[in-house]
């Protein structure tokens, strides 16, 4: 199978799509990359509308798009446009349609871009399992086309662009029948509409391939810029998001696992990233994400190229098969190491920047689910006892002065590693665990037979490359090329920057690794200025904790906490959605790896929440719908209710714990 699906592993290339003009705002060729929201203000409101999208326009929206569920809202459409354009706002505006192609007819002849989702248009989604023959299944994309084809000519005509945006969790019955929950599923219900796009000559088309699931998300895009070229179709621009990504910093991860990924393989021409907030909120870590890669081709130190073909598939995930060294690798989940080392003092309430919570009270330390499994503390190990299953891991001199204690674990380098203890005097590497500290320079021929043989080791991948994810990956590479199966833990660190800045540069670096099933743990570091108090590198550190697990849930390969999958709101949703998933949150913050659903609509819901194990949607006003996965169990519950009954589900099926009340933890 062709895996071509960018333009370089190894170099920072932008692939260059076929311009899009969207109301004197082009996309794709060498234009910049776009930043987009939508508003969440009833589209009926026109006055509430306006002042949404000014505000979302100075924080930094080059296009908007606002819902349009039917044909009032889309007529609507061009009172907001008039009183925009009235206060001198000449931003394009997107109408965001789903289940009424009239709607998008209409909107078609008033904004400058329709967005229409494949799953929904004119299409059946039933979330039922049936068998079509090919006689059926092609009857049945020859009346959707026929729907379809309208608002083709429509757009063609008013000179209106369109996007295509097919959503994982809205595939239609006859999709999934024949190609399942899948990538290729997505990909191939925007060609069966792209086809006719082409087949009457209409080119202004953008696409996307939207998920809550990341590796989903990021396969589905890779697989549809590889599909195009196959098919020998136009290169047409790419429309990037997370769909429901969530709130706060665990919305900003996920965007930036799925979106930064894509981003540093060159693919993308607009972003919109999906956070349960503001919209106004979501432009800014949009452009934090985009502007990563200004100059990125300049500043990257070359990488050298890859010999023979890709060692992994692209398209589907698949963890790298290594061998088990402690804990580390094999079936283990990735492990943390929390680099503490440049704490300046450690004392046992210092822990908490690793996530272990002393508690004075009980005199004993505090189970939690963002604990560290490993601590580094460099030349200085600690001067305690550690709580039960935390290691530590000390430089490799620091570890020959101590006595080579078996509860210590050295780190070394890549000279030291080599070295012959026969000739340096030196002794043996500890038993068990050894961890080795390189960059992809490293891995020569020598080192790398030695590491094949080697059940000892841990690799500490790190680099100080602009252009980092690619060179760790070609790292990666290297090591399957040669049949080297030892675990490997990515290690990333940034100088001073705010924090924001640093959830999402780690959040790319490390996730699109992860998403690729390459490293078996994860290692942060940062920089602070010298005079730097205790309690400010407390505070750094302990994100960087939180930062780690974060990553790992986002890239679906270890659940520590509760994940909510929250849409962003829109004219559509039918309760306040942050007040809502603040307080089911609140509730449900302790159940480590359930899923929950949140969604304001029927339209995001049940279908935007595939992967959720629980769903809370929006049916009427003032009424919620409860979920088991796909199933809907209860209906227009009262919202007042609401989150006791979904509570009261999750206890049916076993899957409730009650909160544990403890002593409050030192520093906290």
């Amino acid at each position: 199978m062709n895996k071509t699906y960018c333009p370089s592993l190894t170099e920072y290339k932008r692939r260059v799509a076929r311009v899009v003009n969207i109301g004197g705002v082009p996309m794709g060729g060498d234009y910049p990359i776009r930043v987009q929201s939508m508003t969440t203000v009833d589209t009926m409101d026109t006055l509430g509308s306006v002042e949404q999208t000014l505000r979302m326009v100075a924080a930094g929206c080059e296009y908007v798009r606002i819902t349009a569920p039917s044909i009032k809202e889309a007529q609507n459409l061009l009172e907001i446009k008039k009183e925009l354009r009235a206060r001198g706002c000449n931003v394009p505006l997107i109408a965001d349609i789903h289940f009424t192609p009239n709607a998008a007819e209409l909107a078609a002849r008033i904004v400058e871009k329709v967005r229409v989702n494949p799953g929904n248009y004119a299409d059946k989604k039933k979330f039922e399992e049936i068998d079509y023959t090919d006689a059926s299944y092609a009857a049945e994309v020859e009346r959707i086309r026929e729907r379809f084809r309208p608002l083709v000519k429509i757009c063609k005509q008013y000179g209106t662009a369109m996007r295509i945006g097919t959503n994982h969790g809205s595939l239609s019955d006859r999709i999934l029948s024949r190609y399942g929950d899948t990538p290729l599923g997505m990909v191939e219900s925007a060609l069966e509409f792209l086809r006719l796009c082409e087949e009457e000559n209409y080119y202004d088309v953008v696409l996307s391939m939207k998920a809550s699931n990341t590796q989903v998300m990021v396969q589905a895009y890779r697989l549809l810029v590889q599909k195009l070229d196959e098919e020998g179709l136009q290169p047409y621009p790419l429309h990037l998001g997370v769909t429901e990504a969530g709130e706060a910093e665990d919305g900003r991860i996920k965007s930036a696992v799925g979106i930064g990924t894509l981003l540093e393989d060159g693919l993308g021409d607009t972003v919109r990233v999906s956070l349960t907030e503001a919209p106004e909120a979501e432009a800014p870590v949009a452009r934090m994400l985009i502007d990563r890669y200004l100059g990125r081709a300049a500043t990257a130190q070359p990488i050298r190229p890859l010999v023979g073909p890709e060692p992994i598939n692209p398209f589907q995930y698949l963890r790298r098969h290594t061998h088990e060294v402690l804990n580390f690798g094999a079936l283990n989940v990735p492990r943390v190491i929390a680099d503490i080392s440049r704490l300046p003092q450690l004392e046992y309430g210092d822990l908490r920047a690793a996530g272990h919570l002393y508690s004075p009270f009980l005199d004993k330390f505090q189970m939690s689910d963002l604990g560290a499994d490993y601590i580094y503390t460099g030349e200085r190990p600690v001067p305690f006892m550690l709580p039960n299953g935390l290691k530590e891991i000390v430089n490799y001199t620091a570890w020959i002065d101590a006595g080579r204690r078996p509860d210590h674990f050295p780190l070394m380098t890549a000279d030291r590693y080599m070295a012959d203890p026969r000739r340096s005097g030196l002794p043996e590497h500890h038993p068990q665990l050894n961890f080795l500290m390189l960059g992809l320079a490293a891995l020569d021929a020598p080192l790398l037979a030695r590491l094949r043989d080697d059940r000892t080791v841990v690799l500490v991948l790190v680099t100080t490359n602009t252009h980092a994810m690619p060179e760790l990956r070609r790292a990666f590479f290297e090591l399957l090329n040669a049949g080297v199966n030892c675990p490997v833990a990515i290690c990333r660190a940034y100088g001073p920057q705010p924090a924001a800045q640093t959830q999402l540069d780690a959040a790319t670096d490390i996730g699109g690794l992860l998403i690729d099933g390459l490293g078996d743990g994860i290692v942060l570091g940062t920089e602070l200025l010298p005079e730097a108090s205790q309690e400010e590198w407390q505070a750094q550190l302990s994100g960087l904790n939180q930062l780690s697990f974060g990553i790992l849930q986002a890239a679906r390969t270890r659940m520590s906490k509760t994940e909510y999958i929250s849409c962003p709101s829109c004219g559509r949703t039918l309760f306040d959605l942050q007040e809502t998933t603040a307080l089911i949150r609140q509730r449900t913050d302790h159940l480590k790896g359930i899923k929950i659903g949140i969604m304001g609509c029927i339209v995001n819901g049940p279908g935007e929440m595939a992967d959720a194990d629980y769903g809370y949607v929006g049916v009427g006003k003032g009424k919620i719908a409860l979920y088991r996965g796909q199933d809907v169990i209860k209906k227009a519950v009262p919202e007042e209710r609401a989150v006791d009954e979904l509570i009261d589900l999750m206890r049916e099926d076993g899957k409730w714990i009650e909160k544990e009340v403890v002593g409050e933890p030192v520093g906290v």
